[in-house]
């Protein structure tokens, strides 16, 4: 049997486990409350851009706000692929991964990914990609007009992501770029302000506007889904740090009756030792 000392050891680095696995999980809560709000802000000002931008687009073509006198573009499609920037996410970014190659071809596509966990599992799986981007550490004023100037260069764009269904359940999704921004927009409310040529002046021209517009509705879409991926993230990281607490408690409790039983035994065996001491002692004084 092991020794008391050895046990309580292995029961107080347990406990330093069960401890951080708490605050990590308490992190992980509070960081999903601060996204969920975030992603309301930044919709009323959608909304706000899809009202104008409605009533001046003449057709429904979406540009990806492309400039006016360089509409060529690469004849592939773009994947975005948004994964976790560490380790600590579950399985969830092996999912969204396997979801993505299922779709892909070197020959028609090109792959963007969003975080170091997915450039790091696509390089170990032998998939090449164009470039990586780091997962915005901040949930406010995200810079993504890098990521908007890649997808201005292509036909489509795919963006695959993780969504948040509730704490407990994280789904994984694919959806086109325009599709995203359209979506946003249909679910606002419309604006009851008529805004056209005769109303507004537009400098240097409407179609101008228009392209402005996308490339802001754009940068607001691709913000709400990297967000919504933290989202998922966070929630993951809840679940998978909650399982971790559990077994952490589970492992403590069972160290620590082990540790009774270790000293309980040498008590035990350091009474027989006397007592057979005692009945040595007695021997040898009768004799």
């Amino acid at each position: 049997m092991r020794r008391p000392q050895d046990i309580q050891k292995d029961e107080m680095s347990m406990t330093v486990l069960l401890e951080l696995t708490g605050v990590f999980e308490g992190i992980a809560s509070m960081r999903i409350a601060e996204i969920k709000n975030q992603v309301l802000q930044s919709t009323k000002f959608f909304n706000s851009l899809w009202g104008i931008y409605t009533q001046l687009r003449v057709d429904r073509d979406f540009s990806f706000g492309r400039e006016l006198d360089n509409p060529q573009v690469i004849d592939k499609d773009l994947y975005i692929v948004i994964t976790a920037e560490g380790g600590f996410s579950g399985d969830i970014d092996q999912k969204l991964l396997k979801l993505m190659l299922s779709d892909y071809n070197p020959d028609k596509n090109d792959i963007i990914t969003i975080g170091h966990h997915g450039a790091v599992q696509l390089a170990q799986l032998g998939v090449s990609y164009k470039k990586y981007f780091k997962l915005p550490f901040r949930d406010q004023n995200i810079n993504v007009m890098p990521i908007i100037r890649e997808v201005q260069q292509y036909r489509t764009t795919k963006v695959y992501y993780q969504q948040y269904v509730s704490l407990m359940v994280q789904d994984v999704k694919r959806i086109e770029l325009s599709s995203a921004v359209k979506q946003i927009g249909e679910s606002s409310d419309k604006s009851e302000d008529v805004i056209s040529e005769q109303t507004y002046i537009f400098e240097p021209s409407p179609l101008t506007v228009a392209a402005h517009l996308e490339r802001s509705m754009m940068q607001i879409a691709v913000s709400q889904l990297i967000l919504e991926s933290k989202l998922a993230q966070y929630a993951s990281r809840s679940r998978a740090m909650n399982a971790a607490h559990d077994k952490a408690k589970e492992s403590q409790g069972e160290l620590h009756l082990s540790y009774n039983r270790s000293k309980r035994a040498v008590k035990d065996e350091r009474l027989k030792e006397i007592i057979n001491g005692l009945k040595q002692t007695r021997m040898q004084s009768v004799a």
